[in-house]
Order: C-alpha cells, then sequence, then structure tokens
C-alpha cells in the first residue's frame, strides 16, 4: 500500500523535476490510499493556482485511489504522532494514515524525512 503526500501530489501535477519519482505510486491505484486531509490541501492549492476546472479534475484523478475519512480513531493516532515526532497537524493525519494502512509514504516534505516507512526524496528547485 501506498500514500503520496500533498507535496508529491503536487510536484507530479506540476510536472517539477521530482514527478517522475512518484509515477509508481500514483500509477498503481489498487494500492493507492488517499486521506481527505491530501485531497483539501491540492484541491485548495490547484484550484488557487489554475482555476475550479482544473482542480476538479485533479480530484477526479485522486478518488482512482482508496479514500480515507477522518475520523475520531484516526484522529487520536494523528495527534499523539504529532506530539511525538513533532510535526504539524495536517502532516500528522497523513502519517498516521499511512500507519494505520501499512503503507509506505512517498514524499518531499521535509517532516516526513526521518520518520519510519517513508520513501523521502528531496526537493529540487
Amino acid at each position: 500500500m501506498n500514500v503520496v503526500d500533498s507535496s508529491a501530489w503536487l510536484e507530479f501535477l506540476s510536472d517539477g523535476t521530482n514527478a517522475n519519482l512518484f509515477i509508481e505510486p500514483l500509477s498503481d491505484a489498487d494500492n493507492l490510499i488517499v486521506p481527505a486531509i491530501t485531497i483539501y490541501e491540492v484541491f485548495r492549492s490547484v484550484y488557487r493556482q489554475k482555476g475550479e476546472n482544473y482542480a476538479m479534475q485533479t480530484f477526479a484523478l485522486m478518488q482512482k485511489g482508496q479514500l480515507i475519512e477522518l475520523d475520531a480513531s484516526l484522529s487520536i493516532a494523528a495527534a499523539k504522532i504529532s506530539l511525538k515526532y513533532e510535526i504539524p497537524m495536517a502532516d500528522s493525519i497523513i502519517y498516521a494514515t499511512a500507519v494505520k494502512f501499512d503503507a509506505l509514504l512517498w514524499t518531499q516534505d521535509k517532516d516526513f524525512e526521518t520518520l519510519p516507512n517513508v520513501k523521502y526524496f528531496t526537493q529540487k528547485k
């Protein structure tokens, strides 16, 4: 199973220098877990930069994976992770989702760099 965090989705969608590094998990929809908070972050960014039509197309692409809603148990797990690793709320929810599903987290967000079961790539400028 794979979780792709918001920074990696946005890198892929913008065809950034690291975009090809995220093709593997994003092309395997059967094993792709999509936390609801990731939809929020990606949709917001794409909507702001490219408008509603492109943001809705992005949302449709993200829905090909298994969407995971934020419930009470995931919220509590995320809060504990946030305190343990000192990472922000959205990142802790994304990571808690990966942990819950025993998934590999794909990212270029430095907040995740040293955490277990993370495939981190340095963001290139």
